[in-house]
């Protein structure tokens, strides 16, 4: 790993800001991604055009968001993760201010798409340049820092797109939804002078041949998804991802008979990388896809307003804030990789304890008020098990391997999320009343008994 060099007190006083500059930018990312979801009907209403926009104004971000992840981490390699970040950062400020000018869906939608591409520069940086900035103890420590931000981030998106909406400032209505942002990613530049530079030691030539398969194979296999009610997904949505997969598996061979793969071979020879990846998809489709239906069940059954449902997940980021704080600064140095399967069984009582909430309130327009301790047990398993999980997954890899492996972790947590919203999302609007979120828990269960699985082998050491 190649790293510009400070002075040792220099560069003691500027870890902290420059933590801060990655979490601001990954929170950043976050928000904007879930700000859109409650003012996308605003923006329709304004703009016109099909009312198919509505979902593109999502998709169009996270589309090329996930697809562009892995290239991005190779890209921190070559040219530097800080600079990468940086570039990121500007680039989506700018798609952001180009999103709040937009007149016509069509240019918002396109607008959308480069700050996801944007987007992809700016995250696979974060883990490669916390593992540069510190070492031994205070990286668990501030790689505990990821979750609580995070969690913050994705119940404060919903809650802050609806307040700027409604609140209609100088006349924005949903264009303020974009233009928060702005000094937000101000203060995030500024911060990001605290960084260093880092790279790999040797600067790997960028396969122009796997950016395009990868890209490609992703796409065809999350595009069906997007928006989408598996039980209803059409013959040709089926194709598609088939098709997604084929591209994939060619992909695969690809990079093991390249002399410049875009994936680091060597990743797989970690007998735990594999694994990570399994335990990565499934743990983030079982987060992202349940709090889709507790907003969706709060909504539609319960019938409360967009406000009301986001509050009601404060339960949930309160308990991972404060679970991934307590596992990153201590639990992960005392007790390794056991923090993972506590985490994972924490998160299981907190289902099931969903579960009991919502057969507990059977009648239309009730609300489950047993659910906010489910929802906070929910959230103190997931802080338990982050901090462990990304220390763990990267801790056997080599400098050369950070980025692409960062690249790749985020590229599955992104398709992770995808398939749970789709599956558990599918799973709720199939169902008819209080049993659809009790189906929806048990579907989450077996997810998590994957991941509680494949979370075994994580960070275990080379061969097979």
């Amino acid at each position: 790993m190649t790293t510009h060099p400070l002075p040792a007190a220099t560069a003691h006083r500027r870890r902290w800001p420059g933590l801060a500059a990655l979490l601001l930018g990954e929170a950043m990312n976050l928000l904007d991604a879930t700000v859109v979801q409650v003012a996308a009907p605003a923006v329709h209403a304004d703009l016109g055009g099909p009312v198919s926009d509505v979902q593109w104004y999502g998709a169009a971000y996270t589309l090329p968001f996930a697809v562009l992840l892995i290239t991005g981490g190779r890209l921190g390699d070559i040219a530097g993760r800080r600079r990468m970040f940086v570039l990121g950062v500007t680039v989506f400020t700018a798609a952001s201010v180009a999103c709040a000018l937009a007149p016509a869906p069509g240019l918002l939608i396109a607008f959308r798409a480069v700050q996801g591409a944007a987007a992809a520069l700016i995250i696979p940086q974060t883990i490669g340049l916390i593992k540069a900035m510190f070492s031994g103890e205070e990286t668990a420590k501030a790689l505990g820092s990821i979750g609580p931000v995070m969690g913050l981030a994705a119940v404060c998106g919903p809650v802050v797109g609806g307040v700027l909406t409604h609140a209609d400032l100088f006349g924005s209505s949903w264009r303020s939804a974009f233009l928060v942002n702005v000094p937000v990613a101000a203060v995030v530049l500024a911060l990001a002078r605290n960084l260093p530079e880092n790279r790999a030691p040797h600067r790997p030539p960028l396969d122009w041949p796997g950016t395009i398969l990868a890209a490609l194979g992703t796409g065809l296999l999350v595009y069906p998804l997007i928006g989408g009610n598996l039980r209803e997904l059409p013959l040709q949505g089926w194709l598609l991802m088939t098709a997604g997969l084929l591209v994939l598996a060619v992909f695969a061979r690809q990079q093991s008979r390249t002399p410049r793969p875009l994936l680091e071979p060597s990743l797989f020879t970690h007998r735990g990388f594999p694994a990570a990846l399994v335990t990565s998809t499934a743990f983030f489709a079982v987060t992202n896809g349940l709090t889709v239906v507790v907003v969706l069940q709060l909504q539609l059954d319960a019938k409360r307003g967009v406000l009301t449902s986001g509050l009601s997940l404060l339960p949930w980021s309160a308990g991972l804030a404060l679970a991934s704080w307590w596992a990153g600064s201590r639990l992960v140095r005392r007790y390794g990789r056991r923090v993972m399967p506590y985490g994972l069984g924490v998160l299981l009582a907190g289902l099931l304890a969903a579960v009991v909430a919502y057969r507990t309130t059977t009648e239309p327009g009730h609300f489950p008020v047993a659910l906010l301790p489910a929802l906070a047990l929910i959230g103190l398993g997931a802080g338990l098990f982050t901090p462990a999980f990304f220390t763990l997954a990267l801790r056997p890899l080599r400098p050369h391997e950070v980025g692409s492996a960062a690249g790749l972790l985020n590229a599955v947590q992104q398709l992770g999320a995808t398939l749970g919203v789709a599956v558990l999302g599918s799973v709720y609007l199939s169902g008819s009343g209080a049993h659809a979120p009790q189906a929806t828990c048990w579907v989450a269960a077996a997810l998590l008994t994957v991941a509680w699985v494949a979370s075994g082998r994580v960070g275990t050491g080379e061969g097979g």
